[in-house]
């Protein structure tokens, strides 16, 4: 009698698809929305955006953890994912910055992994149905228990899930880029409030070697505790879940914009939009990778950009809104950024602070602190930095 593998791993999705194969990292069940990311590399920041929580991630590029981890490229204290799925995952890896394995990574944190399944195929279906709940199990043996437990997982549609990864506490964030930045011009030091709602760090490392320490505020923060800190300016970050479910920090910019300077990145983008009274909607498989192009509209460049978002929002209800279109998407011609046509305050659904272009959108940071000098609205219609040019 054959013995039975101990790693052996499902993913079932909510359509009744399931996919057996191995796990690596913990065991155990977790549930989840699955998405797929088309980043090659970069898997490290992935596992650990905190606007990945209760998400089963897949990744497109078949060979994964060649490159090891290692502790200083975590964008948060460790893995925010429900899952993490590969076609084949490398048992050695070359790295001289690396301190262990992706999978001894994730067994130390609690993730579950599956890798030897055909990730195409899953793509493919995610592609065509569109993001779906589902499960990572290493415990239930049953294909048809599998599948119903993914249909009993929480839909992200409706999910407020800032509270699952915001701090409860006010922290002073000092630590800049190392080389410091890319823009030629010193700012002066500006005093920035970041509404901390799943940040990256490396958000608030490109602000810091622009204006200075930021003080981070947990998204439960009120306009009064907010302006008591007389910030120059408003960073409002990423962060997980259904941006119109996050009512109370929706209505905290309702009454901060116009008194502060603001700029929204991926969830602040969406938050932001909507204090203004536009509205959003999910996208049938979202936008997740490095390699998404959007075009600037004042300059006609197109930025590559990195992004992770499954909801977006209603470009005619923000122009009613008095919002301006500053960015499409190339692909699907969504919503990428916008401003006002009087409040000083801009926004972007992608993540300047990454790096596919290398540096094509880290200009952003820079608009954000001569924004915060002139408080008008960015009318300069958001343009590179000369040196960029």
């Amino acid at each position: 009698m054959p013995v039975k593998n101990p790693r052996q791993c499902r993913l079932a999705l909510e359509d009744g698809t399931v996919f057996e194969g191995t796990a690596f990292g913990a065991l155990g069940t977790r549930t989840g929305e699955v998405v797929f990311n088309t980043s090659l590399t970069g898997y490290q920041e992935i596992l650990t955006d905190p606007s990945y929580c209760r998400q089963i991630v897949t990744m497109t590029s078949p060979h994964i953890g060649n490159y090891g981890v290692n502790l200083e490229d975590e964008e948060s204290a460790g893995p925010q994912v429900a899952g993490f799925v590969a076609r084949e995952v490398a048992t050695r890896f070359s790295n001289h910055r690396a301190e262990c394995s992706l999978g001894e990574y994730l067994e130390r944190h609690g993730v579950i992994g599956i890798e030897g399944i055909d990730t195409r195929a899953l793509t493919r279906r995610l592609r065509v149905a569109g993001s779906m709940r589902g499960v990572i199990t290493t415990e239930e043996p049953d294909p048809v228990r599998c599948v119903a437990m993914a249909r009993e997982a929480e839909p992200m549609l409706g999910a407020d899930l800032v509270a699952e990864v915001a701090p409860t506490d006010v922290s002073e964030w000092t630590r800049g880029l190392v080389g410091g930045v890319e823009s030629p011009d010193a700012s002066p030091p500006r005093r920035v409030v970041a509404i901390d709602c799943g940040t990256k760090r490396n958000i608030l490392r490109h602000v810091v070697s622009r204006t200075g320490p930021v003080t981070v505020v947990p998204p439960t923060y009120s306009v009064g505790e907010i302006l008591d800190l007389q910030p120059d300016g408003i960073l409002v970050s990423n962060g997980p879940g259904d941006p119109s479910a996050v009512h109370a920090t929706i209505e905290t910019l309702r009454g901060l914009i116009g008194r502060v300077p603001i700029f929204g990145i991926c969830l602040g983008h969406q938050m932001l939009a909507l204090a203004l009274g536009a509205s959003s909607f999910k996208l049938k498989f979202g936008h997740r990778g490095a390699n998404q192009p959007v075009r600037n509209l004042a300059t006609g460049r197109v930025e590559i950009t990195s992004q992770n978002h499954g909801f977006a929002i209603d470009p005619q209800s923000l122009e009613k809104s008095g919002g301006v279109v500053t960015h499409t998407n190339l692909n699907d011609q969504t919503l990428e950024g916008f401003s006002h046509s009087e409040y000083p305050l801009f926004a972007v659904q992608y993540h300047p602070e990454a790096s596919p272009g290398p540096h094509d959108a880290t200009y952003l940071f820079d608009c954000f602190t001569e924004m915060m000098s002139t408080r008008r609205p960015p009318t300069h219609g958001l343009e590179r930095p000369h040196a960029l040019r």
